[in-house]
């Protein structure tokens, strides 16, 4: 029952983030991006701030609500506000469920792949989707997008689902980025964008310690933060979430990531590497046409489920859901 009631109350939340995703801003003239943490109050809510920013004589904050991992873009002057560091932002929301998923993330980030948070919290029923969108000559795979709405249009609308987009995906498939729009703007799917990088560069020759983001010469800063301006300019909300390219990190990049206020995320069921899903996992596929045998897998998944799915007793489950299930806290900042 308690996991049920849960279910209703994060699927009214996911409608009014609905609401909220529609009316999301271009913000096509971004000046003074930068990290800056703080803790901002607007009645009755606390917020972590993580980004300020000005776009055309107006300043914004990025902010996080600790409790449920959920990100706004507003005008600094309607918050009373107060900065701090790092150090004492995390110190101050340190019982929030985003700052103990920070935690986690960061006591598993010495594995070479996969660092971070993997799985979420194990359910009786579902999994949360994830689908990367590395930079690729070929069209975005539309499959995976309709077939979840066909299967899940009559139980769960919109269908959640995470995509991990990189800046190069963005500027090189204008269209392909727009048609997921209008499925989010027609409440067919809602997306939670995650951060995959803004080159998203790979080597067919290097070792993995050599890598992808551990390529010598990568500037993190430029990484991370070009791929959250490309996300505000083209009517993107950035969440908390980051994705490794190639799920590929050493401690010291985790690190890193969390220093910007990012949980990185892995996969427990990489399903083009054989990996099977299990209840609360957080599966990966990629959208953006260079892997189809994982996407065929998905299908096959979604249709060995249609009977579950239609008698709701296997869904999808939004990211932030699974991550913030876990650590469930005090409503309070300190």
């Amino acid at each position: 029952m308690k996991q049920f009631l849960r279910y209703l109350l994060f699927s009214f939340l996911l409608a009014v983030s609905v609401i909220t995703a529609n009316a999301q801003a271009n913000y096509l003239k971004i000046t003074n991006y930068k990290v800056y943490f703080g803790w901002a109050h607007n009645f009755p809510q606390d917020y972590m701030i993580l980004r300020q920013f000005e776009n055309e004589g107006k300043t914004y904050f990025m902010m996080v609500n600790p409790q449920t991992l959920e990100t706004r873009i507003d005008q600094t002057k309607i918050y009373q506000v107060k900065p701090m560091t790092l150090i004492e932002a995390r110190a101050f929301f340190k019982v929030t469920p985003y700052i103990k998923a920070i935690n986690k993330a960061e006591k598993q980030s010495k594995h070479i792949q996969n660092a971070g948070i993997e799985s979420g919290m194990p359910k009786e029923t579902g999994i949360s989707l994830t689908a990367d969108l590395c930079p690729s000559h070929r069209p975005l795979d539309k499959r995976i997008f309709t077939d979840i709405f066909k299967e899940f249009q009559k139980v769960e609308r919109p269908v959640p689902v995470a995509l991990s987009v990189s800046g190069i995906w963005m500027l090189q498939h204008p269209q392909d980025l727009e048609w997921l729009k209008k499925m989010q703007a027609d409440h067919e799917i809602y997306i939670t964008w995650i951060n995959h990088s803004y080159n998203h560069r790979v080597s067919a020759k290097l070792p993995l310690k050599e890598n992808f983001l551990l390529e010598p010469g990568t500037d993190i800063n430029y990484e991370v933060l070009e791929t959250e301006k490309a996300m505000l300019k083209n009517g993107l909300l950035p969440s908390i979430f980051f994705r490794f390219p190639g799920l590929v990190s050493d401690q010291q990049l985790v690190y890193k990531i969390t220093d910007f206020g990012l949980i990185p995320i892995g996969s427990d069921a990489w399903l083009a590497k054989g990996q099977q899903s299990q209840p609360g996992s957080i599966v990966l596929i990629h959208a953006n046409g260079n892997e189809p045998v994982g996407v065929n897998d998905f299908i096959k998944l979604l249709q060995s489920k249609t009977q579950s799915i239609a008698k709701k007793q296997w869904l999808l489950y939004d990211l932030r859901e699974s991550v913030d299930e876990e650590f469930e806290g005090n409503n309070s900042g300190q």
